[in-house]
């Protein structure tokens, strides 16, 4: 298992959890809903508590946490969607664009999970499927929520 290839997925999946932090700080200052906005601040606090248990197994390991995210890739224009959405507070498009944010966050757990074991060690293994479970949740949430708006529309 090679050191840096570790702390490359475990900086990729800080990432992520960093483009859900920023995606729903932006999401909760902007929405009027109390409802939303308390459930966008959740959503928050389990990245902040995936990316800090990450961040502590990269120092670890003697690498550096990435503080980055992907403003340059699909996952920023979702959360413009998100933000162009609260203005115009459309709730269903609103909770559409967070699971779609959110399917971002799932495939790129499962691509660690599947695809970058042989880079992980048995302990980090169980980290992430641990962390991934609470975004599968946060992921089904948004779900139901949304489909809760579409059988009311």
């Amino acid at each position: 298992m090679d050191n840096d290839e570790t702390i490359d997925v475990l900086n990729r999946l800080i990432q992520i959890n960093n483009d859900r932090i920023e995606g729903y700080q932006t999401a909760a200052e902007e929405t009027e809903e109390a409802d939303l906005q308390a459930f966008f601040e959740e959503m928050e606090k389990t990245s902040h508590h995936c990316k800090n248990e990450l961040s502590a197994v990269v120092v670890k390991l003697g690498g550096t946490p990435t503080e980055s995210t992907k403003l340059s890739g699909k996952f920023f224009r979702v959360w413009m969607d998100v933000k162009a959405a609260i203005n115009g507070k459309d709730r269903k498009v609103i909770l559409n664009s967070c699971e779609y944010g959110e399917d971002q966050a799932r495939d790129t757990y499962e691509d660690a999970l599947d695809e970058e074991s042989e880079n992980l060690n048995p302990e980090q293994m169980a980290m992430i499927s641990i962390q991934y479970q609470l975004l599968k949740a946060d992921h089904d949430r948004v779900k139901s929520m949304r489909d809760a708006v579409l059988a009311d529309a």
